[in-house]
């Protein structure tokens, strides 16, 4: 099974051009049934649905969540597709199994408020207070994930147009900036970004402080510093930023075909959770406006 593997992580990474994350959660998930069937003494080309179910079993024992087991299965089921396809197995052994069912949880958002506060918080009279002031600016401005921000190149921008190029596993989608952002911006690569890096040929258009580019985790970390800052008790990660992001969009009317396509999603459904949101404001405008409310 372990060459079968290695070939279809090699068609998913090459064929496919799946991001890295999704790459590492697709390994992680396939590297784990392969050793529950080598434990099992199991050949992978015989199983069966109620190996299949055993193994759902056994990932229930060891206290593994619906989303993961569910995400667990659809990495299985598209494995085996694939061997079908290459004609190296037979049948599919998920055929026929269901995902457990995941219970929904609305997005963590924060209030245009909180909003204000987190952005405010970088005061731009260095360096680093500019980058931060930029970054922080640019991820509530355009709702991209924090891959996608930090594996963006200066050239990725258009500063005169005022939009941002955002490429993602072989797609490619424009987002507007907004003005606060596009100043921000403009501040940080003119005022800033030329004195942190050390190399003139490092093209990353966020770096850190020693002019590399920026990761994950510094990312993160900065907007866990700025959210201290702010006093603000809610969990705050760059995916809070993209939920804000989309959820004021559609408060204040944005369409939501628009807002599907900045986000990047390949499927409305995935942006329809933010309707929620919208339907709890005009809940609260009906409350107050009609007369038997």
């Amino acid at each position: 099974m372990e060459k079968q593997l290695k070939q279809f992580f090699e068609f998913l990474e090459f064929g496919k051009k799946l991001s890295n994350n999704t790459l590492q959660s697709y390994k992680r998930d396939l590297k784990q049934f392969e050793a529950f069937i080598n434990e099992n003494k199991k050949n992978y080309n015989k199983l069966k649905q109620e190996d299949i179910r055993e193994y759902i079993k056994y990932l229930h024992e060891n206290g593994k969540k619906a989303s993961t087991i569910s995400r667990g299965i659809a990495s299985i089921r598209s494995f085996y597709q694939y061997e079908l396809k290459n004609r190296k197995v037979k049948t599919d052994p998920t055929e026929g199994i269901k995902s457990p069912k995941i219970e929904k949880r609305l997005p963590s958002v924060l209030t245009s408020k909180e909003i204000e506060l987190l952005l405010e918080q970088p005061k731009g009279v260095d360096l680093k207070g500019i980058r931060d002031k930029a970054m922080l600016e640019f991820a509530y401005a355009t709702g991209m994930r924090v891959t996608e921000i930090i594996s963006l190149n200066v050239e990725d921008v258009n500063l005169e147009e005022g939009f941002v190029l955002c490429r993602n596993a072989g797609k490619q989608r424009t987002i507007p900036l907004g003005a606060m952002s596009l100043k921000a911006l403009k501040a940080y690569i003119e005022e800033a970004r030329d004195f942190l890096i050390k190399d003139e040929n490092e093209n990353a258009l966020f770096v850190n402080i020693n002019g590399k580019r920026l990761t994950r985790q510094g990312f993160w970390k900065i907007i866990k510093y700025y959210k201290e800052q702010a006093h603000i008790t809610k969990d705050i990660t760059p995916h809070v930023l993209r939920h804000s992001f989309a959820t004021h969009l559609l408060q204040n009317g944005a369409d939501l075909k628009a807002i599907q396509s900045m986000l990047g999603h390949s499927d409305i459904s995935s942006t329809q959770i933010y309707m929620q949101f919208q339907n709890e404001g005009i809940k609260n405008v009906y409350k107050k406006a009609h007369p038997r409310a």
